[in-house]
């Protein structure tokens, strides 16, 4: 319930714009968000792997 509320607080315009912070869209992550990609790296990471994230490739060393 809490992470639910914080989402949908996320979600709304900040009064300021020092107030506001990233969260991710589908699991509520509020640390470690790309921002190029809009979600955590936890989430980049399963899509990616799944191929849903376009142009992204896993590296090889």
């Amino acid at each position: 319930m809490a992470k639910t509320s914080k989402m949908v607080q996320a979600a709304r315009k900040a009064k300021f714009s020092a107030r506001q912070y990233n969260r991710c869209p589908l699991c509520g992550r509020p640390r470690a968000f790309l921002r190029k990609f809009k979600m955590c790296r936890i989430c980049f990471r399963n899509r990616a792997l799944r191929g849903e994230v376009t142009g992204v490739t896993k590296a090889s060393w």
